[in-house]
């Protein structure tokens, strides 16, 4: 759990990074989805285990962030406010729900403000899981998280995906968009 708390927080550090970035988004083009579906990529990891879509105008950044543990993936857009962090962490015996719980937890200790959004278990290809999402403050700006949690060949699989949620409802759609593309063998 120690280890799944540490990627956590490396990933909280990331997005903290990407909102105090002190960029001017202005000249981002706006993303009307068309262009989203064209080119999406599928994400094979864990020798076939974990299949997901990711988002065309997102890219492997697992060699970019400060840790070359072989067991934590990173997927960003270029701007950094978009990611979506795996982590293989060690086998446990703790119940997912719990975990989540844990995770509410340490979230709200940092940010007092955050919003649970959902907090419920989920089921993928028969297997449960448990989705946690909420809204965090990230260096003033909200930020959408959903996390999964999953255990999977003696392993917890921890997925993280962060958006930006100036609007909330599109957010959680993109979310769930990515999410719904899963498939766990």
């Amino acid at each position: 759990m120690q280890k799944v708390a540490k990627y956590l927080g490396i990933s909280l550090l990331i997005i903290g990074l990407a909102a105090c970035d002190n960029k001017n988004d202005a000249a981002t083009p706006v993303d009307n989805g068309a262009a989203q579906t064209q080119s999406e990529n599928k994400v094979s990891l864990l020798d076939g285990k974990l299949v997901f879509t990711l988002p065309s105008d997102m890219s492997d950044q697992s060699g970019k962030v400060g840790t070359q543990a072989n067991n934590m993936h990173v997927y960003a857009d270029n701007s950094g406010h978009k990611a979506i962090i795996v982590i293989l962490g060690d086998s446990t015996t703790v119940g997912l729900d719990v975990l989540a719980q844990r995770l509410e937890e340490q979230q709200r200790a940092r940010d007092p403000d955050l919003q649970v959004v959902t907090n419920k278990a989920v089921i993928v290809n028969g297997q449960t899981l448990q989705q946690f999402d909420s809204i965090v403050s990230s260096g003033g700006k909200p930020a959408y998280s959903s996390v999964i949690f999953a255990k999977m060949a003696d392993h917890l699989l921890t997925m993280q995906i962060t958006l930006p949620a100036d609007n909330q409802q599109k957010a959680q759609s993109a979310a769930e968009a990515i999410l719904n593309t899963i498939v766990i063998k």
